[in-house]
């Protein structure tokens, strides 16, 4: 293999010369040239010897404004995205199919576009002709929205660079396709292609892009995990297709808190924003039953109060079932090992069901005392009183470690009523008044002195 030839550059001028020499024919210095090496010595894969343009470096403490941001005017959609919407920003919207993601996009295109934001609305999954049928629908069919139907990612990005837009909408980047890239759209290589393409443009114009991915049956969103690295926030709408409930989470969020939410409810006029959900989830709530208890838990910033239902019944079967929705299943095999093992009450030969009431997912670990709770009523058959919340992690050793923020908890359960909590030993919880605490160090505690078993 050919070696290449050695470069030389002056130090003082940057003038680049083909052999050693004491002086620099450009600037003059004396004893200035020095030879440079190759950025990469691998053969094939490296840079070369072609130097690049300098960084420019700054300090950890350089003052700089905050990023500008839009306030659409949608409480709950504002609250997700940290406080609106960041200009040159790329948000990826992942949910199930049906679930209300471009009804919910549409309505927030046509706020943003209400609030002086020039808004373009490109559909890759719709003709125009349905688009307009919905925003109809909807009432926003006067919103100064642009609105177009385009699959080419060449052709969007010249009607982006001739239009320069405040904020555009793509549904969905999985039927983008780049004439560059020899594969059907929808492929790896032509969402990478896609993605890099469009999240460059909103970096280059100022431009804010939201992009709308389809998910897998896992529910995690469609193609390369680095399509998610590429943007700044992803957000997951969740719900149950039985519930008119929709939730809409920041999984990732570059300007703002991760694990916020945002409620909704779905109407014949579309997406409405619910203010409280807590009153929401526990709104169908009866009388006190066998099985349900009141979790006070933690979304992002706001503190939201759900029901735990449970339900435990002899099984006919050599595997009892093991039925879990809204909340991780395996954490909810733990919790029962952990009843069994230290506390000396089996659910062999039993099936458990378990639900979150309203379509909530709870992630936090939080909810370990609640779900506990709400078997052992089940089991035993004894209602706990309506008026209590319970929230609480359980460790291996049926110890029960307490949880953050348990001043917010209690504080929005006094808001709606409740008069008496349970919560692990050295929960911090002062500045909340009407609320009887009681704290308990361990899982066969509780169980004791709740139901008189352990």
């Amino acid at each position: 293999m050919a070696k290449s030839a050695p470069s030389f550059r002056c130090a003082e001028c940057g003038a680049t010369h083909a052999k050693w020499s004491g002086r620099c024919e450009a600037c003059g210095a004396w004893n200035s040239i020095v030879e440079e090496s190759p950025l990469s010595k691998v053969p094939g894969s490296g840079l070369g010897g072609a130097k690049g343009k300098l960084i420019q470096l700054s300090a950890l403490d350089t003052k700089e404004a905050p990023p500008k941001r839009a306030l659409a005017g949608m409480p709950e959609l504002d609250r997700v995205l940290g406080g609106g919407l960041v200009q040159a920003s790329a948000i990826l919207v992942g949910g199930d199919p049906g679930i209300g993601k471009s009804t919910l996009l549409l309505q927030a295109a046509a706020a943003f576009a209400r609030k002086g934001l020039k808004t373009l609305y490109i559909s890759g999954e719709e003709a125009a002709s349905q688009v307009r049928m919905r925003a109809a629908r909807l009432g926003l069919a006067d919103a100064p929205v642009g609105l177009g139907a385009e699959t080419s990612l060449r052709d969007i990005l010249t009607t982006l660079e001739a239009e320069r837009p405040d904020l555009v909408v793509i549904d969905s980047i999985q039927t983008m396709w780049s004439d560059r890239v020899e594969s059907a759209p929808g492929s790896v290589s032509q969402l990478r292609a896609a993605a890099h393409e469009l999240v460059s443009f909103a970096k280059r114009r100022g431009t804010a892009v939201i992009l709308v991915g389809h998910v897998t049956k896992d529910g995690q969103i469609a193609g390369p995990r680095v399509i998610e690295h590429m943007v700044d926030t992803v957000l997951y709408f969740e719900g149950e297709r039985g519930h008119q409930f929709r939730i809409l989470r920041a999984v990732k969020n570059r300007f703002g808190p991760a694990s916020e939410i945002g409620v909704f409810e779905m109407t014949g006029a579309g997406l409405a924003e619910v203010a409280n959900p807590s009153a929401l989830f526990l709104s169908e709530r009866g009388q006190a039953a066998p099985g349900s208890a009141v979790f006070a838990g933690i979304e992002g910033t706001r503190p939201v109060l759900t029901e735990i239902q449970a339900l435990v019944a002899p099984s006919s079967l050599a595997s009892p079932r093991r039925t879990v929705v809204g909340l991780d299943s395996g954490r909810i095999s733990t919790i029962l090992a952990v009843l069994e093992s230290r506390c000396g009450i089996p659910f062999t030969g039993l099936d458990v069901f378990l639900n979150v009431a309203g379509g909530m997912k709870v992630i936090e670990p939080a909810a370990d005392l609640a779900a506990a709770a709400a078997l052992l009523s089940a089991r035993e058959d004894t209602a706990l009183p309506a008026d209590m919340v319970i929230f609480g992690e359980i460790s291996l050793s049926g110890a029960l470690r307490p949880v953050g923020q348990a001043e917010n908890r209690l504080k929005e359960a006094a808001k709606l009523g409740f008069s008496q909590a349970i919560a692990p030993t050295g929960t911090k919880a002062e500045g909340t008044t009407g609320m009887s605490m009681r704290k308990l160090g361990d899982l066969v505690t509780f169980t004791g002195e709740m139901f008189g078993a352990g």
